[in-house]
């Protein structure tokens, strides 16, 4: 749970963590995809760290934060973190393929992602938080398999992240959207907090974060 990177800073600060929002609002629509543009979904934990990986990058029109590859409709974010629904925190990412490609943004999701751990993520335990990829087409599966075999050899051992062919993605209530710009502070911390980028460092070294833009 996010609450438990936050037990290292101010009291003041805990409503920093997700499971601390009250859920009064509904998620946004689903996006209008532009014409020419494509879309991937990604799992990496917190879904407010990964939205705010993503958005960085050039030729990424929009990430939306959201629940994906579990067995209810429409649920809520107390649903997928007590409610054991089998969805993840995921982020479908809508890009402009002129700029970016499928495999710019694999490589980014991988130096994003603890790729060892499969019972959460960083300080976030539980279902809610697995990795995954979920490829929306066949090529983009092709790629996905492909990126995990390369990420298993580079560091000879196994890989906890899993891919699995997207399915239906629910966006998440509109307060977890485009958390990290609207709370900067409290995002900041809860970063640090939960030892995201601590991590990683120790995993990709210099490559830890990506692309820069």
């Amino acid at each position: 749970m996010r609450i438990l990177a936050l037990l290292a800073v101010p009291l003041t600060l805990i409503a920093a963590a997700c499971a601390q929002e009250p859920q009064t609002e509904a998620g946004p629509p689903e996006p209008d995809i532009p014409e020419g543009a494509e879309q991937a979904i990604f799992a990496s934990g917190c879904f407010w760290c990964t939205e705010a990986d993503f958005e960085k990058l050039d030729g990424v029109i929009e990430a939306v934060s959201g629940y994906t590859g579990g067995e209810t409709s429409n649920p809520s974010y107390e649903d997928v973190t007590y409610g054991e629904t089998g969805h993840v925190e995921a982020v479908r990412v809508v890009y402009d393929p002129a700029q970016i490609s499928y495999s710019r943004l694999l490589d980014h999701y991988w130096r994003n992602v603890d790729p060892f751990d499969a019972t959460g993520q960083f300080c976030d335990r539980g279902d809610s938080y697995r990795p995954f990829i979920f490829p929306v087409n066949a090529g983009q599966m092709e790629a996905a398999r492909a990126s995990l075999e390369q990420v298993r050899a580079r560091f000879d051992r196994e890989i906890a992240v899993e891919i699995e062919q997207a399915g239906d993605f629910w966006p998440a209530e509109a307060y977890h959207q485009d958390y990290a710009d609207k709370n900067p502070i409290r995002y900041q911390r809860y970063r640090f907090g939960c030892g995201r980028d601590q991590r990683l460092r120790e995993i990709w070294g210099e490559e830890a974060g990506g692309i820069s833009g």
